[in-house]
């Protein structure tokens, strides 16, 4: 029994279809009811809908089933302790006895403050021709210090940095800021609405009293009040780690690192706290052991993203650093060691009957490639890019799972 193979659908509007999803040899969905407003609850009959949107040629196909639900996404209200958050957390805790009375049994999330995830680049041009996202901090210190104009921004940055953002800003063409703000600005959560830069520092002045201890208080309350249910109601939690995994915009953020992870599990010592583990996120830090932390962590490990990326630049090293995207098996992560680690997880739940032995996983992000250049899809969700990796991460897994039943 291997990782439980799924891949992410968007839902009726996702160019990449179910149909594409069971020819890449899914049978798991990772999906969510994107329509529904942050903080309302999901209401039964809208999780029956998709269950049997999703299921609906599974008597003529080989069988599809929603595995995952990515994201039940937290309202900012919980993020930033806000009275009125008691009112959302119940919200939620209803959305997951609804999940659960469905059948429904791994729900992912994440707590990053005001933006999901963040890259100055989504068409940075491969060896091959492929195209993959990109982040350069020096990018993102021009849309910081001189689009956006934060203030106090450049107390964020070393005196170097700025003066490199500076000259390049003096360089760049209109279309260049446009299509740089428009890129940053699409990690806002529903950023297919129109944000203005006068909006979204808005966004960000609600943060100003909001340090790394006061947002790591809030995510425990908040997870001290939904993982008990969660257990109760037989779902696995799941938290994605920051992406990337650094302050950003005068943000913090507090699911970067293994010690963040292990106070966060410490935070609400149930089972149902647990963990996706990104390792295109986590592996950003080359002080993430990504391979140790899957050992460490062990059956709070929910959820599995896998994907790989790699540091570029004088400071390639360095966390805060710039990347890319690589392909599955190349960049910075061991995906060798990662995959032999959750081969041996698996076995262990086999073994000791504790934990779903088959982790779900999706091959996280992929390359533009192919007839996919061609197409508009959401950033790092072409189909045969994904299917590539997948593809590579099958063969991996199957070989591994040899290798170790050879040597038993």
């Amino acid at each position: 029994m291997g990782m439980l193979q799924t891949m992410r659908w968007f839902g009726p509007n996702d160019p990449v279809s179910l149909m594409d999803i069971r020819q890449a040899g899914c049978t798991g969905v990772v999906t969510a009811l994107h329509p529904i407003p942050v903080g309302e609850v999901w209401p039964v009959d809208a999780i029956r809908e998709r269950q049997q949107l999703i299921e609906a040629d599974n008597d003529q196909y080989v069988p599809l089933h929603w595995a995952v639900v990515e994201s039940l996404p937290v309202h900012e209200a919980i993020k930033k302790g806000k009275p009125e958050r008691d009112t959302y957390i119940a919200n939620y805790q209803q959305s997951l006895r609804n999940l659960a009375a469905c059948g429904i049994q791994t729900v992912c999330y994440n707590f990053m403050p005001v933006l999901d995830w963040s890259r100055t680049n989504l068409n940075y041009v491969m060896p091959d021709g492929s195209q993959a996202l990109q982040f350069v901090w020096n990018d993102f210190a021009v849309f910081d210090l001189f689009i956006l104009k934060r203030p106090e921004a450049s107390t964020d940055y070393k005196p170097e940095v700025t003066a490199r953002a500076n000259e390049q800003f003096t360089m760049l063409s209109p279309e260049r800021v446009a299509e740089l703000k428009n890129t940053i600005l699409l990690g806002l959560p529903g950023s297919e609405e129109s944000f203005t830069l006068n909006t979204f520092q808005s966004l960000l002045d609600e943060y100003a009293q909001i340090g790394d201890a006061e947002l790591r208080n809030n995510l425990y309350y908040f997870v001290q009040q939904v993982a008990p249910v969660a257990q109760e109601v037989g779902i696995n939690l799941c938290i994605h780690p920051d992406d990337p995994p650094m302050p950003l915009l005068g943000l913090p953020r507090v699911v970067s690192t293994e010690a963040d992870l292990a106070q966060l599990m410490a935070a609400c010592d149930v089972p149902a706290n647990g963990i996706t583990f990104c390792t295109g996120s986590l592996g950003i830090r080359p002080d993430n052991d990504l391979p140790g932390m899957i050992e460490r962590f062990g059956e709070r490990i929910h959820f599995l993203h896998l994907r790989t990326t790699k540091r570029e630049g004088p400071k390639k090293t360095v966390w805060y650093d710039s990347f890319y995207e690589a392909d599955h098996l190349a960049g910075d992560v061991d995906m060798y060691a990662v995959v032999k680690a959750i081969v041996l997880e698996q076995q262990r739940r086999i073994k000791t009957g504790v934990g779903t032995p088959s982790i779900p996983m999706r091959p996280d992000h992929g390359h533009q490639m192919l007839d996919d250049l061609h197409k508009k899809t959401y950033p790092g969700y072409s189909a045969i890019g994904r299917l590539r990796g997948l593809a590579e991460i099958r063969g991996l897994e199957m070989g591994i799972t040899h290798s170790l039943g050879n040597q038993s």
